[in-house]
C-alpha cells in the first residue's frame, strides 16, 4: 500500500460501477478475452491488497486495516477468512506446497504461514539489529531464496513509531534456509511492488517514490545485476501473463509488453487500484485488489508459471 494512511472510502467521491467493457480505447491493445467485463467481486473491505493465487486458482488476499486473510473460491466465487489476526499481512505470495509467504508489518516480520491451521514461522524480523521498516511484497525464486521489498509507511496502528527503523528503504534477498536478509538494492527511493519471470532470470521492482520501475538480471547467487529502466511508471503490486506483459497498478492496471512498451490500461472505478494476479480455474482470470474491493476480468492469456 502507498498511503502513509489508509483511505476512508466514506470520504471519497462517488464512482460508477458500471462493468467496463472491454473493447473501450484505451484497452484495445490489453490482451483480454473477447467481450470480457470488469466484474465487481465484493466490496465492504476497508483496504484490499496482497493477491496470490494457489494451483487451484483460488486467491488469497488480505485487508491490512481488517488484520486478516482471506480467500477466493475460483470454483463457487466465495469468498471467506482464512486467518484473523494476521500480523496485519500486506503482500502474500503462495508457495508450491501450498503455504503463504506473508509480509506482516505489524512486527516489521516476513512470515511463512500455513493457512489452513493459522500456525506461522518468522523467517525475518530485523535487519543489523533493527526492525524492518515494513515489509510490502515479495517474491519466492523457483531455486529458493525470497526478494522482497522494505518500505515505510507509517501505520495507525504502530505504537511511538514515527520515523523508520532502517536508515534506507531497500530491495532484500533471503537466501534458501538463511536467517538474516541480504541487501540487493540500496539506491531506490521507495520499493514497493516486485515479481520475477518464470526461469529466475529478471526480477521487476517499482520503484513508487521515483514513478519508475526497474528490471534486473538475478545472479547464480541470488544477487542483482545489470538493472535497466523498465518504464517511466511506479507501482503499488504487480504481476507478469505468459506473453511476458508486465500489468502495474495505481490508477487501474496499466499493462505494458516485455520490452515496457504500454498496451493499454484497465480502468478500475475505485481511487487507487492496489495490486493484481492471475487466478481462476484455467489462470485466466486476472484478480485485482481496489480500496474496499475485489474485483475480476477474464483474460484471453494465463498467468506467467
Amino acid at each position: 500500500m502507498t498511503c502513509r494512511e489508509y483511505p476512508d472510502p466514506m470520504r471519497l467521491p462517488a464512482l460508477s460501477i458500471l462493468p467496463i467493457l472491454a473493447s473501450s480505447a484505451a484497452m484495445a491493445g490489453v490482451p483480454s478475452a473477447p467481450g470480457a467485463e470488469l466484474k465487481l467481486v465484493s466490496e465492504g473491505f476497508q483496504f484490499t491488497e496482497g493477491p496470490a493465487a494457489d494451483a487451484k486458482g483460488d486467491v488469497f488476499f488480505t485487508d491490512q486495516p481488517n488484520d486478516r486473510i482471506l480467500k477466493w473460491s475460483a470454483r463457487t466465487g466465495e469468498i471467506q477468512t482464512v486467518m484473523q489476526p494476521s500480523g496485519r499481512a500486506n503482500g502474500l505470495y503462495v508457495e508450491p506446497g501450498g503455504g503463504l509467504i506473508a509480509c506482516a508489518d505489524e512486527k516489521g516480520e516476513l512470515r511463512r504461514v500455513d493457512p489452513a491451521s493459522g500456525r506461522f514461522t518468522v523467517l525475518v524480523d530485523g535487519f543489523d539489529s533493527k526492525l524492518l521498516n515494513g515489509p510490502n511484497d515479495v517474491w519466492p525464486h523457483p531455486k529458493g531464496g525470497l526478494y522482497f521489498t522494505d518500505p515505510f509507511y507509517k501505520r495507525p496502528y504502530w505504537k511511538n513509531r514515527e520515523k523508520p527503523d532502517q536508515e534506507k528503504q531497500r530491495v532484500f534477498f533471503l537466501p534458501k534456509d538463511a536467517k538474516v536478509p541480504l541487501v540487493a538494492d540500496d539506491t531506490l527511493i521507495q520499493p514497493n511492488g516486485i515479481i520475477g519471470t518464470p526461469d529466475g532470470s529478471k526480477l521487476f521492482v517499482a520503484d513508487i517514490g521515483d514513478r519508475k520501475t526497474y528490471v534486473y538480471q538475478i545472479a547464480a547467487d541470488g544477487s542483482l545485476r545489470d538493472r535497466k529502466l523498465f518504464c517511466d511508471m511506479g507501482s503499488d503490486g504487480m504481476t507478469l501473463d505468459s506473453q511476458g506483459n508486465l500489468y502495474l497498478t495505481g490508477k487501474g492496471v496499466s499493462v505494458f509488453d516485455k520490452d515496457g512498451k504500454p498496451l493499454g490500461n484497465i480502468a478500475v472505478p475505485e481511487s487507487w487500484t492496489a495490486n493484481v494476479t492471475f487466478g481462476g480455474r484455467e489462470g485466466r482470470t486476472l484478480f485485482i485488489t481496489a480500496m474496499d474491493s475485489v474485483y475480476t476480468l477474464e483474460m484471453a492469456v494465463s498467468g506467467a508459471r
